[in-house]
């Protein structure tokens, strides 16, 4: 009877012995065992810096201010001048013709120039400032001169960033010069409401004359 005792006793040990050792087999991870993976952050996006709204029929002129930017190629990143043969000059890719291509057209340009230098070339380009669209004031006006044409602008609009007429203005016979052709502007009918089709939008290049 004893010895039965001291068998299921032992018995009883080993078991209790044999689960502990197997709870901290599993609470414990093995040595051996490598590290759970972790997601890889995601790629921030380049940042861009200033740009300034362009219309969708914007194309690229001389004297306008662009960012290139080459996503983790720093070195060959910077803001360029279009020169007035129409060029840019980069790094490593030498000049490139810009004059006359919208962003996106210039952006593809650039990176198929890149591709031979560099593996899947990413390429942004940005507008940092537009001076190729101009339109030009003179006579009598506070501030005759060039202006920037950065978005739609009308006849009204573009003399009121001249300052409006002085008193000596002949308000009644403006003309808007764009090449060969001359359009007539009356601002006293224009300011009524009155033959509001002589407020045409301006386009690069276009000379607003008043008279005195």
């Amino acid at each position: 009877m004893m010895k039965r005792f001291q068998y299921a006793f032992v018995a009883f040990v080993a078991s209790l012995i044999a689960s502990t050792s197997f709870v901290a087999a599993q609470s414990t991870p093995a040595a051996n065992q490598p590290p759970p993976a972790t997601a890889k952050p995601a790629l921030a996006p380049p940042n861009v810096g200033p740009s300034v709204a362009i219309s969708p029929d914007f194309v690229v002129g001389a004297e306008d201010v662009l960012g290139i930017l080459f996503w983790r190629e720093a070195e060959m990143s910077g803001d360029v001048t279009v020169r007035p043969d129409g060029r840019i000059t980069l790094p490593l890719l030498g000049d490139i013709h810009a004059e006359g291509m919208k962003p996106d057209a210039l952006r593809d340009e650039i990176q198929k120039a890149a591709a031979k230098y560099l593996t899947e070339p990413n390429v942004t380009v940005v507008v940092r400032t537009i001076n190729s669209r101009k339109v030009f004031i003179t006579g009598a006006v506070p501030t005759p001169g060039s202006f920037p044409l950065t978005g739609p602008r009308t006849v009204m609009q573009m003399l009121s960033m001249a300052g409006g007429l002085t008193e000596f203005a002949d308000s009644e016979n403006i003309q808007i010069l764009r090449g060969s052709k001359a359009f007539k502007f009356n601002y006293k009918d224009v300011s009524k409401g009155k033959k509001l089709e002589q407020n045409i939008l301006l386009l690069p290049g276009d000379t607003i004359v008043v008279p005195e």
